[in-house]
């Protein structure tokens, strides 16, 4: 079995606020026995693979790790709704996947706004904004320096402190929102795949991606068990 079904397993079971005791007796297992699959101290057969995905109303591709959705559903640039300024798109390859980059960011985003909406805490709400503006910020000035003759009068910062000040104030609004969010009470929103595929579905499949996506890269970079 592969790295993602235990946690996947765990998941599933978590955001449907099922007991580890419940879900190992409607799945016919021993408790012990369930909680080492969750910890992927043991491999499961197929045939509780297949239990699972019955169970948990998902597919085996979501189980494994194939796929972001729980449908199984491999995402395409068709199934992202295109909620961007209608820009004629060009079919290179190149800019198939730089639209569908956009497509993921900005569905993604829009999903981000309406959950820091319904937290309700306009501390909080400030600090998140600020990351998302700042870093669009670094991304651009980045983009700026692709053509040399670009003026750097557009800007108030020298280029060679712009980034790190942006990422220092980053590291501060991170921060403020994590100590908001600790001390948070039971009227925030719940967040899980259920939920966001039920609340967004034509935006849950970008953001579900773009986590998944972005995982691997991490991944990529560091040892990660």
């Amino acid at each position: 079995m592969n790295n993602d079904f235990p946690r996947i397993l765990s998941l599933l079971r978590k955001e449907r606020h099922i007991s580890q005791k419940a879900a190992a007796a409607d799945l016919g297992v021993a408790q012990a026995l369930l909680s080492h699959y969750e910890k992927g101290k043991r491999e499961c057969g197929l045939d509780f693979l297949v239990r699972v995905a019955d169970y948990y109303g998902v597919t085996t591709d979501y189980l494994l790790g194939r796929s972001a959705s729980t449908t199984g559903n491999l995402i395409t640039e068709n199934d992202i709704p295109d909620i961007t300024s209608g820009q004629e798109k060009t079919r290179t390859g190149a800019d198939i996947s730089i639209t569908m980059s956009k497509k993921l960011v900005v569905n993604s985003i829009d999903v981000i706004y309406s959950l820091i909406g319904k937290i309700g805490n306009s501390r909080f709400s400030l600090a998140v904004i600020n990351m998302l503006n700042l870093t669009v910020y670094k991304v651009f000035r980045i983009v700026y320096r692709s053509n040399k003759g670009n003026t750097q009068n557009m800007f108030e910062i020298p280029d060679e402190r712009a980034c790190h000040y942006a990422d220092a104030q980053i590291h501060i609004d991170e921060a403020e929102a994590a100590s908001i969010i600790k001390n948070a009470g039971p009227d925030s929103p719940e967040i899980s795949t259920v939920v966001i595929e039920s609340e967004y579905p034509r935006q849950s499949a970008a953001l579900l991606s773009l986590i998944k996506s972005s995982e691997a890269q991490i991944k990529k970079q560091i040892s990660f068990k």
